[in-house]
């Protein structure tokens, strides 16, 4: 198992990734939403510039806003100030398009971007189209040290749905899910992804990588998974699966990923929005508000312990999270990425390194 963790990028506080550096994580993962945090390709360099180890990447970058070859390049430039240990998360944008109020990348455009994508940070030259125009596009300069393609960067795809699954298979390296997904939803992915890779004549990678988000907490001694400085910690990436089903229920009044466990704290909380100063048109600004970075005060009353459990939270005693973790190996997954609050991610991650990670 390999530890990341996400980070809320803060221009100001890249110094973070080099704390992650000394803390022993594997890899770090810069969230890229552009009404939410700064830029993740600043970051990225700034990271990169200032570490040696610890892997960098985006976690996810958000396919609609950048252009295939945009993307491509913006990774490509981190890579050649971090050789060898750059990666690229990428996904359709689901939170960064919505708190737009705009709808994520559809699938088959998904597909077409990757494929683009793919090619380029290979070294490749591939077809592109653009505004109706379809030319063979390639880096003209990739030995004269703008970019680097000659080391691989893994491409990580955000996949949940069947037709972004086989797109993951078909193109991507790995693939990134939400961190609640039982064996058998895992296991019938994986099988997804490879129908995928058949599909274009590609052989599946046995060392496909498969990531998680979550979050984690390590309880200290008559703390329980409510106490005020746990919600501190993890409060704001619970809250987001809250953001998660509403967007869901505004789309078409879907409350098919609602935790059943959770259906009457949902109701609370769709009531609670439903009350929002915000008028509905623009709703979607103020339910973001603090997404995976803080925890409004009004909010915090929703972070429950089913909350905490019906969305995989490891929060716990050191023997119970390493119980959750050899579990989570167990069905498949090579890697946990950890989203703690911005402002106590410090000692959250070095409290899950010293705790947990070095006994793993």
């Amino acid at each position: 198992m390999k530890f990341g963790v996400t980070v809320a990028p803060r221009i100001t506080d890249w110094q973070l990734f080099v704390d992650l550096e000394t803390m022993g994580y594997d890899c770090a993962w810069a969230a890229d939403s552009q009404m939410l945090y700064s830029d993740a390709y600043a970051v990225l360099a700034l990271a990169a510039a200032n570490t040696s180890r610890i892997r960098l990447g985006t976690g996810v970058a958000v396919a609609p806003v950048r252009l295939a070859p945009v993307a491509a390049h913006s990774i490509a430039t981190i890579n050649q100030l971090a050789p060898g240990r750059t990666f690229l998360g990428i996904g359709t944008g689901h939170t960064a398009m919505r708190v737009m109020g705009q709808d994520p990348m559809k699938a088959g455009p998904f597909r077409e971007y990757l494929r683009v994508l793919r090619a380029l940070l290979h070294g490749e030259e591939v077809e592109y189209e653009l505004n109706g125009e379809r030319q063979e596009i390639r880096f003209l300069h990739p030995d004269r040290g703008f970019i680097d393609v000659a080391h691989p960067v893994p491409i990580y795809v955000a996949a949940d749905g069947p037709l972004a699954l086989k797109t993951a298979g078909a193109y991507g390296d790995g693939r990134v899910c939400s961190h609640n997904q039982t064996r058998a939803r895992l296991q019938k992915s994986l099988e997804t992804m490879r129908q995928g890779a058949d599909a274009v004549g590609r052989t599946f990678p046995e060392d496909f990588h498969t990531a998680a988000l979550s979050y984690a907490c390590v309880l200290r001694p008559g703390e329980s998974m409510t106490s005020d400085r746990v919600i501190d910690e993890i409060g704001p990436m619970a809250a987001a699966t809250l953001h998660y089903w509403w967007e869901y229920y505004q789309k078409d009044g879907d409350t098919s990923t609602v935790a059943q466990r959770c259906r009457n704290l949902w109701e609370e909380y769709l009531a609670f929005t439903e009350k929002m100063e915000t008028p509905p048109a623009k709703r979607y600004q103020q339910v973001h508000l603090g997404h995976c970075a803080f925890l409004p005060p009004e909010e915090r009353r929703f972070i429950t312990e089913d909350l905490i459990r019906a969305t995989g939270g490891l929060v716990g005693t050191p023997d119970e999270i390493i119980a959750m973790l050899r579990e989570r190996e167990a069905m498949g997954l090579s890697e946990i990425t950890l989203l703690p609050a911005m402002a106590e991610a410090r000692r959250n991650l070095k409290d899950f390194a010293e705790q947990v990670i070095a006994r793993y």
